[in-house]
């Protein structure tokens, strides 16, 4: 099976990050950009140029937006924990999968689900300062 076949799916593939940047920022704007993925870029003198050199630079954060290009602008399924181990634009998507309509997306929306991370970032702290000798995770 050659690589055409396996990401040939992939909306990423034969796109470059400045159209994935502008795509998203046509879409929903600078500041929703920011209220869901918390990155400096889409807040502080945000343009596209800018953006793109940040990410190219930022292996975590293009991939980060390159998550949300996939999976709230182009509205796939989640993928499964393999492919999730994988940068997205390695990923295979299944053939059925298809882009489907943009995410409606709010503020409110974000402030949730940025709570959420927060609560979970805090209970997996404690528990990695939790061990045999310190049960409590003082």
């Amino acid at each position: 099976m050659s690589n055409e076949d396996l990401f040939g799916n992939n909306p990423l593939q034969g796109v470059k990050l400045e159209q994935v940047v502008s795509e998203l920022v046509d879409q929903y704007g600078w500041e929703l950009l920011h209220a869901y993925l918390q990155l400096n870029c889409f807040k502080n003198n945000p343009d596209i140029k800018s953006a793109v050199k940040f990410l190219r630079k930022t292996q975590w954060a293009q991939d980060k937006v390159e998550n949300f290009y996939l999976y709230r602008l182009k509205n796939l399924p989640k993928p499964d924990d393999v492919q999730y181990e994988l940068p997205p634009r390695d990923r295979v998507i299944p053939e059925g999968d298809k882009p489907g309509e943009p995410c409606e997306l709010s503020f409110s929306d974000a402030k949730r689900i940025q709570a959420k991370k927060e609560a979970k970032d805090r209970a997996r702290t404690r528990k990695q300062r939790s061990n045999a000798s310190n049960p409590w995770g003082n």
